[in-house]
């Protein structure tokens, strides 16, 4: 694709519109606008290389970004008055004559009837040069007119958790193309669970985009997923779609995800019932706590196979017994961890609340052990008003336990 080519050929610059489907409705709540172009052989071709080639002048990419807009707007009039339009800026070419052009245009569009809050502004600062004031400051303007903010590109190297904060965007989009590789799930998921606490915090929504397969809709669904894009529900086309194209599809996979996570909900609550059942015939033949030694060295036996590790703490998170660490098959004393304190520990004071008002255990959520490095669970139990037990569920007796992992 030659740059010359599109800019004296702007009749065939076009945009594209790639359907965005909400989890809560199951229907098509918005677009977003992709530019192509149509060469000589009638093939579409994607514009996205010549936008980010920084060799072509700024008035160049600008000019024909704008072009695949109007066109955009232009067509957009027809639809339903509640549907959104994503909209993609690079950060140095909206900043372009300070932003004006582009607030400009659709002031231009908004008295044709396309209302400014159904425009959701999908902001890209990668390899941003400009003054990082200047545009948030132009960002927070648009916003005095209703237009939403999205922030791109996340779920990759360009995503900066104190950038989410400081912006505090209506959308979060995560790039679930870091999926294909096995390599990077595991920051994956723990980055995904940052922002999705994040997004909670500020009363983000999450747009899970590049959805390619049904694991992925179901990973998006699980982890707070409100808005879907990829070409597993709709490709991108010149022309717009049945909002209910998806309905009753959508409606079903939900259903499937709806059963699976009840089916594992149903496995943690009866592994955590257990639990509880033997940890409370051990503790009304145990009412008191003397020797911590010995009633782990009970517990060892009566959690055989589950646990690789337990240890006891007051209600504070002081520690008041050794380690006992399962090695090799063997039980071992680590002493080092006597006194130690746990209460930074997310949840933990929140936890032991809970214990001590409902008088029994909790299972904890999935999480990485620091010092094995293994996917582990923690189910901890109130002995009496004084004494916790904190027991480490084993990455083999999850795996195991249908449901678990």
């Amino acid at each position: 694709m030659d740059a010359l080519d599109i800019l004296t050929d702007l009749d065939n610059v076009f945009p594209y519109f790639q359907p965005i489907f909400s989890a809560d409705e199951h229907r098509v709540i918005g677009y977003e606008v992709l530019g192509r172009y149509r060469g000589s052989d009638g093939v579409a071709s994607s514009l996205g290389p010549f936008f980010q080639d920084e060799n072509i002048p700024e008035e160049y990419r600008i000019e024909v970004d704008y072009e695949v807009l109007k066109k955009a707007l232009d067509k957009a009039r027809d639809l339903d008055k509640d549907i959104l339009l994503f909209v993609n800026r690079d950060a140095d070419l909206l900043m372009y004559n300070d932003g004006e052009q582009f607030l400009n245009t659709l002031h231009e569009y908004e008295k044709q009837g396309i209302s400014l809050d159904r425009i959701v502004l999908e902001i890209t600062e990668r390899n941003y040069k400009g003054d990082i004031d200047h545009l948030d400051h132009l960002l927070n303007y648009y916003r005095t007119y209703g237009i939403k903010l999205a922030i791109d590109k996340l779920g990759n190297e360009s995503s900066h958790l104190d950038r989410i904060g400081q912006l505090a965007p209506d959308i979060l989009k995560v790039d679930l193309e870091s999926m294909k590789s096995n390599a990077s799930a595991y920051n994956f998921n723990d980055i995904l669970y940052s922002l999705s606490m994040l997004a909670r915090k500020i009363g983000a929504s999450m747009l899970f985009e590049n959805i390619e397969m049904v694991y992925q809709l179901q990973f998006a669904w699980k982890n707070g997923g409100r808005y879907y894009q990829g070409y597993y529900l709709q490709k991108p086309a010149e022309n717009f779609t049945d909002r209910d194209i998806l309905k009753e599809k959508l409606r079903s996979e939900c259903h499937r995800f709806i059963v699976h996570e009840k089916k594992k909900l149903e496995s943690l609550y009866q592994v955590t019932l257990e639990f509880n059942e033997k940890m409370i015939d051990f503790a009304n033949k145990n009412k008191k706590v003397f020797v911590y030694e010995e009633t782990l060295e009970q517990i060892t036996v009566l959690l055989d196979g589950a646990a690789f590790r337990l240890y006891i703490c007051d209600e504070d998170g002081f520690q008041k017994s050794a380690n006992y660490f399962k090695r090799d098959g063997e039980w071992i004393t680590q002493e080092e961890y006597l006194h130690k304190n746990w209460s930074w520990r997310p949840y933990f004071l929140e936890n032991i609340m809970k214990m001590r008002i409902n008088k029994k255990g909790i299972l904890s959520d999935l999480y990485t052990d620091i010092e094995t490095g293994e996917t582990i669970r923690t189910f901890s139990f109130p002995l009496n008003t004084n004494d916790y037990l904190f027991v480490d569920l084993s990455y083999e007796f999850l795996y195991n336990h249908d449901g678990l992992l």
